[in-house]
């Protein structure tokens, strides 16, 4: 076969298939139709000379968007703030260099505000934190002992692994600054440092809290921390 055309055994003719005829008359067709096309189109104008193309073109009108602003009212500007006056060195002033403060005394200033110290029958307050009047704190007078037994009552176990923490506790400080009662007001966590903050504190003596040149006994609030270095 060669051209589109099927070799045929010798006896028959040379045979062409459907779509090698359509293709051989395809250019006959295509000016056959061009043709067709140009009389249809000589014939219109011919018989109707006048004919126009319709306009299918529209148009729209803008629509215009108004916002309507709510109205209200404007405040009035604040009042200006007056601007404070600048101090000036007064020049009259003469303060003599040898000006020394006195003394002040409790004999010279008596206190007026504080209630008197408790007179009569005597009140048991050691056994619950409350407030008595004083002027004077009690202050510890054997810190170095006492740093000391707080060291030795550090638990060695919490000690070796790092672990501190500071226990608030309340103690009940007599006439003669001798520590009577001790009370965990905040724990540490631990149990044993509470207790070896409690044992420590036990050992600590102070000086007698005043009121008013009198002795009284107090409660007193104190941290007690552990640190491990």
């Amino acid at each position: 076969m060669a051209n589109g055309t099927m070799a045929m055994p010798s006896g028959y003719g040379t045979y062409s298939t459907a779509n090698d005829r359509l293709k051989s008359s395809f250019g006959n067709w295509l000016w056959g139709c061009v043709a067709l096309a140009a009389v249809i189109h000589f014939a219109m104008l011919a018989l109707w000379p006048d004919m126009k193309t319709a306009d299918v073109s529209f148009t729209s009108e803008a629509i215009e968007q108004i916002d309507l602003m709510q109205e209200f009212e404007i405040p009035p500007p604040p009042e200006q703030i007056a601007r404070p006056a600048v101090p000036v060195l007064s020049t009259d002033v003469n303060i003599s260099e040898d000006i020394t403060i006195g003394e002040v005394t409790f004999e010279d200033n008596p206190v007026n505000n504080l209630p008197p110290p408790p007179t009569g029958e005597a009140v048991d307050i050691s056994e619950n934190p409350v407030f008595t009047p004083h002027d004077v704190e009690p202050r510890m007078t054997n810190r170095d002992e006492y740093t000391r037994i707080l060291t030795q009552n550090y638990p060695a176990m919490l000690r070796d692994a790092g672990i501190g923490g500071t226990v608030h506790v309340w103690v009940f400080i007599d006439e003669q600054g001798q520590v009577q009662n001790v009370r965990v007001t905040e724990s540490s966590g631990y149990e044993q440092l509470d207790n070896a903050a409690v044992a420590a504190m036990q050992s600590a003596t102070f000086s007698p809290a005043l009121n008013r040149e009198q002795t009284v006994p107090v409660w007193v609030q104190f941290p007690v921390t552990f640190k491990s270095r």
